[in-house]
């Protein structure tokens, strides 16, 4: 079964496989609003996402320290504020790496984290197109930036350039997936220069 296939037909992302680690054993690690973490998810298609971006991350967020506690804006399925302890857990090893925009201010950062916030409830896009009917986890984060800081980051790829097989490839017209259609992925996000390392517990974490 080719690549594509896995990644069109698994449509909810967070299918965990095997025991998250417990939120309470994981040391602390510094976050602020706007912050973007990275994380290796245990969804049925990580692998996968690694395999085609050739990279740890197949997951990222957006975070929002706010009154109520702090939180993880991520597109699922669908699109939610998960507390961020619960999202820190919920990745492989509870490893987590986190990026900060310091270019930007706390204004900025706080439209960015609104813009994030608009999107709630929307569906996960499991087919990865650039609009605005569903999400899927790096684009609502590059979105985000791009409309509450006008900051571009990431970069979009099309999908024939990823580390895909000439298989797989051939399977995208029938699932939807136009292998020149174009993606932004987690680990684009993880080497944007608009980003400042704050903290990784992964021992490559931008190349």
């Amino acid at each position: 079964m080719g690549v594509l296939f896995r990644l069109a037909c698994l449509t909810v992302l967070m299918v965990v496989s095997g025991k998250p680690q417990a939120a309470s054993k994981l040391p602390e690690v510094p976050v602020k609003t706007g912050d973007v973490v990275l994380q290796t998810s245990r969804s049925s298609r990580s692998a996968l996402i690694r395999k085609a971006s050739d990279s740890p991350y197949s997951h990222v967020g957006l975070v929002e320290v706010a009154k109520d506690g702090v939180f993880v804006l991520e597109a699922v399925q669908p699109v939610s504020r998960t507390p961020w302890k619960t999202w820190r857990a919920r990745g492989v090893g509870g490893k987590v790496t986190v990026l900060r925009a310091t270019e930007l201010d706390s204004a900025a950062l706080g439209r960015v984290v609104a813009e994030a916030r608009a999107e709630l409830g929307k569906p996960y896009d499991a087919r990865y197109r650039w609009d605005d009917e569903a999400m899927y986890c790096s684009e609502l984060v590059a979105k985000a930036f791009e409309r509450g800081a006008k900051l571009n980051v990431g970069k979009q790829q099309q999908v024939k350039s990823l580390q895909l097989s000439a298989a797989d490839l051939a399977l995208g017209p029938q699932l939807g997936i136009d292998p020149e259609q174009t993606l932004l992925t987690p680990a684009s996000l993880a080497v944007d220069a608009h980003f400042e390392l704050v903290h990784s517990d992964f021992p490559i974490a931008r190349r």
